[in-house]
């Protein structure tokens, strides 16, 4: 017999989401203080477990980008080896930082490869421990059942 949190299920869903938005401004605030990747996709990790401890792991991998964890580390072992590959063109080494200012009218937009390998390194993070975490309850067996 699995157990309910009602109040868990009552609050999860705005949860979820309020949780998912303090990882993309942690993984965004990193690179002039303290965050980034590592630390933002922690913070996303604790979304999607939260949502496999209430609604069961299935439903958790679910509502990962790619539905599916090992596909979502992946693509975050993409996102950070094409960072480097700008500096590699341009004939600098392999991962050497490079930037760009767009001018927008107004204002300017400052772009960055490590931009690239902080979002890679957050994708990366987030399917590994997730799908360690929502291993982890399937084996528990007493993760919640999606309801009806």
């Amino acid at each position: 017999m699995t157990r309910r949190i009602v109040i868990l299920e009552t609050v999860l869903v705005p949860l979820y989401w309020l949780i998912l938005a303090a990882s993309a401004w942690i993984l965004l605030r990193g690179h002039n203080e303290p965050g980034g990747g590592f630390i933002g996709g922690l913070v996303a990790v604790t979304a999607t477990v939260l949502w496999g401890i209430t609604r069961g792991p299935d439903a958790a991998r679910r509502r990962l980008p790619f539905r599916d964890p090992i596909a979502l580390s992946v693509a975050g072992v993409a996102c950070a080896a094409l960072s480097g590959l700008p500096a590699w063109i341009a004939g600098e080494a392999f991962l050497t930082h490079l930037s760009i200012t767009v001018p927008l009218g107004i204002a300017e937009l400052w772009l960055s490869t490590v931009m690239l390998f902080d979002f890679g390194v957050y994708l990366c993070v987030w399917g590994a421990l997730a799908g360690y975490g929502l291993g982890l309850l399937a084996i528990d067996g007493d993760g919640a059942e999606e309801p009806a």
